[in-house]
Protein backbone atom coordinates (compact mmCIF):
# COMPACT_ATOMS: atom_id res chain seq x y z
CA UNK A 1 0.00 0.00 0.00
CA UNK A 2 0.94 3.43 -0.43
CA UNK A 3 0.23 6.64 1.71
CA UNK A 4 -1.99 9.44 0.72
CA UNK A 5 -2.97 12.50 2.60
CA UNK A 6 -6.40 13.73 2.23
CA UNK A 7 -8.00 16.91 4.29
CA UNK A 8 -11.65 16.41 5.05
CA UNK A 9 -13.66 19.37 6.82
CA UNK A 10 -14.53 19.01 10.48
CA UNK A 11 -18.27 17.69 9.41
CA UNK A 12 -16.63 15.01 7.42
CA UNK A 13 -13.86 13.88 9.40
CA UNK A 14 -16.57 13.51 12.64
CA UNK A 15 -18.60 11.95 10.44
CA UNK A 16 -15.84 9.76 9.39
CA UNK A 17 -14.89 8.71 13.06
CA UNK A 18 -18.47 8.05 14.20
CA UNK A 19 -18.82 6.19 11.33
CA UNK A 20 -15.75 3.86 11.77
CA UNK A 21 -15.84 3.64 15.59
CA UNK A 22 -19.20 2.49 15.16
CA UNK A 23 -18.13 -0.50 12.92
CA UNK A 24 -14.49 -1.06 14.64
CA UNK A 25 -12.91 0.43 11.84
CA UNK A 26 -9.67 2.35 11.56
CA UNK A 27 -10.52 5.34 9.23
CA UNK A 28 -8.13 4.12 6.43
CA UNK A 29 -10.45 1.04 6.42
CA UNK A 30 -13.25 3.14 5.83
CA UNK A 31 -11.50 5.55 3.35
CA UNK A 32 -10.18 2.21 1.30
CA UNK A 33 -13.37 0.76 1.37
CA UNK A 34 -15.66 3.84 0.14
CA UNK A 35 -13.36 3.88 -2.78
CA UNK A 36 -13.52 0.23 -3.72
CA UNK A 37 -17.46 0.92 -3.52
CA UNK A 38 -17.35 4.10 -5.77
CA UNK A 39 -15.16 3.00 -8.30
CA UNK A 40 -16.57 -0.58 -8.55
CA UNK A 41 -17.24 -1.82 -11.83
CA UNK A 42 -21.11 -2.33 -11.85
CA UNK A 43 -20.56 -5.74 -13.43
CA UNK A 44 -18.71 -6.68 -10.37
CA UNK A 45 -21.25 -5.61 -7.82
CA UNK A 46 -23.74 -8.62 -7.33
CA UNK A 47 -26.66 -6.27 -6.79
CA UNK A 48 -26.57 -4.07 -9.35
CA UNK A 49 -26.05 -7.19 -11.61
CA UNK A 50 -29.47 -9.03 -10.13
CA UNK A 51 -31.54 -5.58 -10.82
CA UNK A 52 -31.19 -5.55 -14.75
CA UNK A 53 -32.91 -8.78 -14.38
CA UNK A 54 -36.07 -7.58 -13.54
CA UNK A 55 -35.63 -4.49 -16.15
CA UNK A 56 -38.14 -6.07 -18.63
CA UNK A 57 -40.58 -7.23 -16.52
CA UNK A 58 -41.52 -4.36 -15.05
CA UNK A 59 -43.80 -1.10 -15.90
CA UNK A 60 -41.77 1.31 -17.01
CA UNK A 61 -43.91 3.78 -14.65
CA UNK A 62 -42.77 1.76 -11.65
CA UNK A 63 -40.31 4.03 -10.00
CA UNK A 64 -43.71 7.31 -9.98
CA UNK A 65 -45.42 4.43 -8.94
CA UNK A 66 -44.14 1.88 -6.74
CA UNK A 67 -46.29 2.69 -3.70
CA UNK A 68 -49.46 2.11 -5.72
CA UNK A 69 -47.92 -1.05 -7.27
CA UNK A 70 -46.95 -2.14 -4.37
CA UNK A 71 -50.11 -1.93 -2.50
CA UNK A 72 -52.10 -3.52 -5.41
CA UNK A 73 -49.57 -6.85 -5.09
CA UNK A 74 -50.15 -6.88 -1.27
CA UNK A 75 -53.93 -6.76 -1.91
CA UNK A 76 -54.20 -8.91 -4.56
CA UNK A 77 -52.32 -11.72 -2.93
CA UNK A 78 -54.27 -11.74 0.48
CA UNK A 79 -53.48 -12.26 3.91
CA UNK A 80 -50.81 -15.23 4.88
CA UNK A 81 -51.29 -17.21 7.62
CA UNK A 82 -48.19 -18.85 9.30
CA UNK A 83 -49.58 -22.32 10.76
CA UNK A 84 -47.50 -25.24 9.81
CA UNK A 85 -49.13 -27.98 8.12
CA UNK A 86 -51.20 -30.77 10.10
CA UNK A 87 -51.01 -28.49 13.67
CA UNK A 88 -54.56 -27.26 14.47
CA UNK A 89 -54.81 -23.98 15.96
CA UNK A 90 -56.06 -23.93 19.46
CA UNK A 91 -59.42 -23.29 20.96
CA UNK A 92 -59.66 -20.02 22.47
CA UNK A 93 -60.79 -20.48 26.07
CA UNK A 94 -63.38 -18.33 27.65
CA UNK A 95 -63.28 -16.80 30.88
CA UNK A 96 -65.72 -18.06 33.48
Amino acid sequence: MKPLQVYLDEGDLERLERWSRERGWTKSEAIRAAVRALTRDPDEDPVLSLSGMMRDRLPPDCSERFDQYLQETFVAEGSTTYRRHGVQPRASRSRR
